[in-house]
């Protein structure tokens, strides 16, 4: 059954995660995508390791597991498109493309003519995504942008560590790069919307994404927990700032995530519990009263949570409906039970190691479902049949091509 996408052509001039992971999307959707990289390296994140693939002999591959976390179902083109051969190659390669995702910074594919403008003169139904780390105008647009600086600079590791009350206090980041992973889906979702509209207006546009916007724009609650009140929001750790009781508690055999959402779910726990005076207790008894006395609720959560494992925990929560869970490491996540019968984990066949574990799409769509057509391609793999089928390029073409280090 063809992809959703099946009837779209993606030229994937990105590198790294964000503009990668959206031409992932796409890919996993039934797009064709071309990931154009520069001959000899590629993508930098080729580099980026270890750890690597293992070959079938049990020794390393030049494959780095972060670059086969965000390119499956992608065919690899390497031009040099710092040469006018190169850009002749690319323009010719866009003139037949649905959308072009690049992530370099602003002007700099201007001076190769492979800006929009240029491209969007020679196809004006492409559809061109620019990440950045600051978007294409404004006093920082110049600048380069990276995950962990955004996090910063974007307030999420303001709001993310340990409380100033708490050891280990300070501003922590996330532990992946969550500002490109989500700047990489909000530009699928923006590409796709661009999609729709060209059918109505058989045009392509431009499209501005931005590090820094979509980290601000994902503040979400903690945005509004600011703005309605002019005070920052501070760092709780692993509590919520409008949920009580929310967070990590102490078992006799590690922790345990509590998230009591309502004050039904708040009776039952201390049932649970033990101590039903709790709910009774007007300084609990509701969200907002727990809110306000947290620092007197909290420890006397934390003293009773110790005298269960957190296995007897789930169990008995589990049980009357109070949300709870444990606080695994990927060796246990990738064993549970669930995402084990949800099938979260792939595997493709491999040139190198025969097998490349991969981790499966959440998408899942009942008519066109996601399909795992290609592992995470070698540098330059496919340079030959692409420029052959799609351009009409004759062998001895691209042997000179190849001889000339175009390509």
């Amino acid at each position: 059954m063809a992809g959703a996408l099946s009837h779209i052509r993606v030229l994937d001039l990105s590198r790294v995660l964000a503009g990668p992971w959206s031409g992932q999307i796409l890919a996993d959707l039934g797009a064709e995508v071309i990931k154009v990289e520069r001959p000899g390296s590629g993508d930098d994140t080729r580099a980026w390791g270890p750890p690597y693939l293992k070959g079938a002999d049990g020794r390393d591959t030049s494959e780095a597991a972060y670059f086969l976390s965000a390119n499956r179902n992608k065919q690899s083109v390497t031009v040099d498109f710092t040469r006018p051969e190169g850009q002749k190659l690319v323009r010719e390669l866009a003139m037949k493309s649905d959308i072009l995702i690049e992530n370099f910074k602003v002007g700099g594919l201007a001076s190769y003519g492979l800006d929009y403008e240029s491209l969007k003169a020679i196809n004006p139904r492409l559809i061109y995504c620019s990440i950045t780390g600051f978007g294409q105008f404004g006093p920082y647009a110049k600048r380069a942008g990276y995950d962990f600086m955004i996090q910063g600079l974007g307030g999420l590791m303001s709001i993310t560590g340990r409380s100033d009350q708490e050891d280990g206090a300070g501003p922590v980041k996330v532990g992946v790069a969550l500002t490109d992973i989500l700047t990489g889906l909000y530009s699928s979702v923006a590409m796709l919307a661009a999609l729709a509209s060209r059918e109505i207006t058989g045009k392509g546009q431009h499209i501005d994404m931005a590090l820094l916007d979509v980290q601000v724009a994902c503040l979400a609650n903690q945005a509004m927990n600011y703005l309605t009140t002019g005070n920052p929001p501070r760092r709780l750790g692993n509590a919520h700032p409008n949920i009580v009781p929310y967070q990590d508690f102490p078992t006799a055999d590690g922790d345990f995530i509590l998230t009591v959402g309502n004050d039904s779910q708040f009776r039952k726990f201390c049932e649970v519990a033990g101590h039903r005076e709790w709910a009774d207790d007007s300084r609990f008894s509701t969200n907002k009263a727990r809110v306000a006395h947290r620092a007197e609720l909290i420890p006397l959560i934390r003293q009773a949570t110790v005298f269960k494992t957190t296995a007897e925990w789930v169990a008995a929560l589990e049980e009357v409906g109070v949300p709870c869970g444990p606080i695994n490491d990927l060796a246990a996540v990738f064993a549970d039970p669930q995402v084990v019968a949800r099938g979260l984990r792939v595997e493709l066949d491999h040139p190198l190691a025969g097998l490349v574990p991969q981790v499966a799409s959440p998408l899942r769509l009942s008519e066109t479902p996601v399909e795992y057509r290609m592992p995470p391609p070698l540098l330059g793999e496919h340079t030959e049949e692409v420029l052959q089928r799609l351009l009409g390029l004759a062998a001895a073409e691209v042997e000179v091509l190849r001889k000339a280090e175009v390509i």
